[in-house]
């Protein structure tokens, strides 16, 4: 796409073309020429909070920032034009369906009476309005390697004995933290007492440390640890608070240690290892508890908070209606929930279904598989997280995925994202999420994305998480403005318009691993939206 034009096309044949309809004044797209990546060229200002909250709809060549060009497709491209509804599948931990900056774009099934008890769609789901929950009030659940020491029928000996591995090393670690965190807060409180003592106050800053002047080996200690605590960058009272959250937290992985006989499971009272045993769950797509909707409502507000109307953040997609599957726990995710859950979306009307979980294990991934063939029959493109543990999933297992043997895919309807920071530098990918020359394709923003959280609030979350559903909106803008054009087309179409970029980045955070990012993904590409809308508009034509 280096400076390449698109080809010429007249107005008639746009408006023939465009799949909307007739519609006045469209562009004349072989005046517009596909954006390329600018050459050595960094922002040397840090972002203002506004860019910020928006920077993957801002451009990489005006803005100098590595964003997706989302407003520069709808100011110069998409301008007077109307697209089609499309139904997105937000397949994730629940949506806050009542926030008043998505609340206006939830799906709705039209075949359904609300609250009647009765299956009126006759589909197998009661009162289904605006999706379906799995997990029904499920908000907890085992890691998959738990389930299965747990039960060790469910895989060969190889997988159980990598499962084993994983675990043990879990455990020994939280071991060696909690003990590390322990002795450090310990350190931390005692020379804290010691120099309040000294200063005659309780609270102190970096620099009146600095300044301290004693003979005294405890207090000169005391300075010493503080200094090094200052160092992290806030104040020790937050620092004691962080401390504490990472002991609490090795303590949880502890205890579950205690817990790999607790059923989360049985409340349902389906059979999670039987694949026709289907109708089970509730209606409330939100989940028992609001506030543990947070990231599948991040994730649908990233695909389609509402833009332009001066509250929150704008959503990549402009006509775009939000069909909530309730299947991912804190823990990890059944694959039978997942493989229903996709089915459910597709039959439901969704064309893109997005995808922000993952696991190391998968003792069903064939009924995944399955469903994600059946997507690809019924013509709907998946969009799904590479995943954060800063490894090379062309190695390391990360499902689910769209091949058996890591090379070869199933289908060609299912696309893997890693995750872009926000610097335009040698620190463009982030430093935690996956590669994978195979199994990646593209990368989009992932680092600090505003978006909406359960309760009419906001915030900035981070992850591939949130890179998938960046390229889910440009996907539904895609199928959109141009619903002829296939799933498989729209994959390409996101992969081969994309940004190349002709750079030395660090990988994995480490500074000494430094590697060209065109060696990261299949197509060493960044997703861009007014590149895509340019070659799904070529595209059509053919």
């Amino acid at each position: 796409m280096n400076n390449i034009k698109i080809s010429g096309l007249s107005l008639i044949s746009a408006l023939v073309l465009a799949g909307c309809g007739a519609q006045k004044n469209l562009p004349n797209y072989s005046a517009f020429t596909a954006i390329t990546a600018p050459v050595d060229v960094t922002k040397n200002k840090e972002l203002t909070e506004t860019q910020l909250k928006r920077w993957g709809h801002l451009d990489i060549v005006k803005d100098t920032i590595p964003g997706m060009s989302v407003d520069r497709a709808y100011t110069e491209l998409l301008k007077n034009r109307k697209g089609q509804k499309v139904i997105v599948g937000i397949v994730d931990s629940g949506v806050d369906i009542e926030h008043e900056d998505l609340k206006s774009v939830v799906w709705s099934n039209p075949k359904e009476i609300p609250n009647n008890g009765i299956d009126d769609d006759k589909n197998g789901f009661v009162d289904d309005v605006y999706g379906w929950n799995f997990l029904g009030d499920i908000v907890k659940e085992h890691l998959e390697y738990e389930r299965i020491l747990k039960d060790k029928s469910l895989v060969d000996e190889v997988t159980y004995q990598e499962a084993k591995k994983v675990y043990d090393k879990k455990i020994s670690d939280a071991e060696n933290q909690q003990k590390y965190y322990s002795k450090l807060i310990v350190s931390l409180d005692n020379a804290d007492n010691v120099i309040k003592k000294q200063l005659g106050k309780e609270v102190y800053s970096a620099e009146e440390i600095k300044a301290l002047e004693s003979k005294d080996t405890l207090v000169q200690k005391s300075k010493t640890i503080l200094q090094r605590m200052f160092s992290y960058g806030m104040p020790i009272a937050d620092l004691k608070a962080e401390i504490q959250k990472q002991i609490d937290a090795q303590n949880e992985l502890l205890n579950d240690k205690e817990n790999l006989d607790i059923d989360y499971r049985k409340v349902l009272g389906d059979k999670p290892n039987d694949i026709t045993d289907t109708h089970y769950g509730n209606n409330n797509v939100i989940g028992p508890d609001k506030e543990e909707a947070l990231h599948g409502t991040h994730v649908a507000g990233i695909v389609a908070q509402m833009r332009n109307n001066n509250i929150g953040g704008d959503g990549i997609a402009d006509n775009v209606a939000i069909l909530t599957v309730r299947a991912v726990p804190d823990g990890d995710e059944y694959d039978k929930d997942i493989a229903l859950a996709i089915r459910y979306a597709v039959d439901n009307g969704a064309k893109v279904i997005n995808g922000s979980f993952g696991k190391s294990f998968s003792p069903h991934k064939n009924w995944v598989f399955d469903a994600i063939k059946y997507a690809a029959e019924k013509d709907v493109l998946i969009v799904h997280a590479a995943g954060n543990d800063a490894k090379n999933i062309d190695f390391y297992d990360n499902f689910p995925n769209d091949s058996e043997d890591k090379k070869t895919e199933i289908s060609d309807n299912l696309i893997t994202v890693g995750a872009l920071n926000f610097e335009y530098d040698e620190n463009l990918p982030a430093r935690f999420s996956n590669i994978g020359k195979i199994n990646v394709d593209v990368f989009a923003p992932g680092v600090k994305i505003y978006a909406t959280v359960p309760n009419n609030k906001y915030r900035f979350l981070q992850g591939t998480s949130m890179a998938a559903p960046n390229v889910a909106g440009v996907a539904a803008l895609i199928r959109s403005y141009y619903p002829k054009l296939t799933a498989s087309q729209v994959k390409h179409i996101l992969m081969d318009s994309g940004v190349a970029i002709n750079k030395d980045v660090v990988v994995g955070g480490n500074p000494n691993d430094v590697r060209p990012f065109k060696e990261l993904s299949k197509t060493g590409r960044i997703v861009n939206a007014y590149n895509a809308i340019l070659m799904a508009n070529e595209m059509s034509k053919k």
